[in-house]
């Protein structure tokens, strides 16, 4: 029999983790990952603090050169860890053997926090890329549907009834705008958050005296990260908006999964994902195309939400080193980005092949048999006989076209009121749906030129 190693949740199943994440975002935020950009840190530490003249230049190059993160005892790492509490100190231990002499400059005037926030920024840099490259992606599938199916009238639904026409790329284009507002909060967020933490224990820089801001700087220019105008060991608002920009992007993923879903429906049947043999099968019942994707994406919406909110909560942090909050980050942060890289490699397939039907969209378009259009009719009788009473003319028009099951239009036809001031081609022009799209396809357009794709 295979044995199968012991995981405990969807994000490392044999069975889920690629339903629940990519193997790109898995891989940067593995155990195996973190390890080595805790040891790129310390390099780079040794680094800044040899250019600063705090440490020997050679001892720097020492480090550099014999630090070799495959090289360690990941065992001991792993129940020194469980003692201490942290990874910093042991790992420390260990680069100090492989250094040999200049092992003893690993980890100069830091403490353990510094190490381990850069470390995670470093992290955060890189997956903030991919889910940069993935929104990006998004909005030119969502662009192209928005151009395809820019005069394609449906039913706009409120309430989940039928409200007034619209067109589907009208639709797919407020989704758009959605995401290019995504991308401009990306690109506004990378300065606030990517930036270094090297302060010390309590974060006055105290045990390197006079070189402390020196250091700083040069080891933010070692790793590429801006300086930090205060130490932010306990001001954790940078990571939090990271996790709560997660929780836009996947709210805004989330809201087109449940389109999808209710459209994809069998009484709806305007639009589905893309066919692959044996996707959204039933065990029982074969006619069953669920739309898998789009359920994921609604569940890791939720997942990620509980995370912005628990990133929140972490930024109650007492004094100037916290005891429990910093380390509710290192459960949220990486299953964000994990969830959040899920959602949009969903939405990419499933947006990318969506099927949509045209004619069902246009039959149930016309199942109302002209109500959806009621307000058109009232616009257009108003400078007849006055508002209220076109209101009212068309309100009695409606009842007696539901209760009937006649199209408003001969509803319309059999009151004197209106058929005594408007023909017959009037009142079908006015009760055609399609005649009644406002300007939801020039919004379509306004939404395609606002944003550079």
């Amino acid at each position: 029999m295979t044995a199968f190693p012991t995981v405990t949740t969807v994000f490392d199943s044999i069975l889920y983790r690629d339903a629940f994440g990519t193997p790109r975002m898995r891989e940067m935020f593995s155990d195996h990952a973190l390890i080595s950009r805790y040891a790129e840190v310390e390099i780079a530490l040794a680094q800044a603090e040899a250019r600063c003249g705090v440490i020997p230049a050679e001892a720097a190059a020492e480090i550099a050169q014999r630090t070799d993160v495959s090289s360690l005892d990941f065992d001991l790492l792993r129940r020194e860890t469980d003692i201490v509490g942290y990874p910093i100190l042991p790992l420390v231990q260990q680069m100090a053997k492989q250094c040999g002499e200049a092992g003893r400059y690993v980890h100069w005037g830091a403490t353990t926090q510094d190490i381990m926030d850069t470390a995670v920024i470093l992290q955060v840099r890189e997956g903030l890329k991919i889910v940069g490259e993935d929104i990006d992606t998004l909005r030119g599938i969502l662009a192209d549907l928005s151009r395809r199916y820019r005069d394609t009238p449906m039913a706009g639904r409120t309430h989940l009834q039928q409200a007034l026409p619209v067109t589907f790329g009208y639709k797919t284009a407020i989704w758009l705008a959605a995401f290019d507002r995504h991308a401009e909060r990306l690109e506004q967020l990378k300065p606030r958050v990517l930036v270094g933490q090297f302060a010390g224990a309590a974060g006055t820089l105290a045990s390197l005296g006079d070189k402390g801001f020196d250091v700083q700087k040069a080891l933010c220019e070692e790793l590429g990260l801006g300086v930090p105008v205060s130490t932010w060991h306990v001001a954790r608002d940078g990571l939090a908006e990271v996790v709560n920009f997660f929780g836009l992007v996947t709210g805004s993923l989330g809201k087109i999964a449940l389109d999808i879903m209710i459209m994809a429906s069998t009484e709806f049947a305007e639009l589905y994902e893309p066919f692959v043999k044996g996707r959204g099968a039933s065990s029982t019942m074969p006619q069953k195309r669920n739309p898998i994707s789009s359920e994921l994406m609604l569940a890791a919406c939720k997942g990620v939400r509980q995370h912005a909110g628990l990133m929140l909560d972490a930024m109650v942090q007492d004094f100037e080193r916290a005891t429990g909050p910093w380390h509710a980050e290192w459960m949220a942060i990486p299953e964000s980005f994990v969830l959040t890289a899920s959602a949009l490699h969903q939405a990419k397939f499933a947006l990318g092949g969506l099927t949509v039907d045209e004619k069902k969209m246009a039959e149930n378009l016309d199942i109302s048999r002209g109500l959806i259009v009621a307000e058109a009719v009232m616009m257009g009788l108003a400078p007849q006989i006055g508002r209220q009473e076109a209101h009212d003319v068309v309100y009695d028009a409606c009842r007696l076209a539901n209760e009937t099951r006649m199209t408003l239009a001969d509803a319309l036809s059999a009151n004197p009121q209106v058929s005594g001031r408007i023909d017959r081609a009037t009142i079908d022009r006015l009760t055609s749906p399609r005649n009644y799209l406002g300007l939801a396809p020039e919004m379509v357009d306004r939404v395609l030129s606002a944003a550079k794709r």
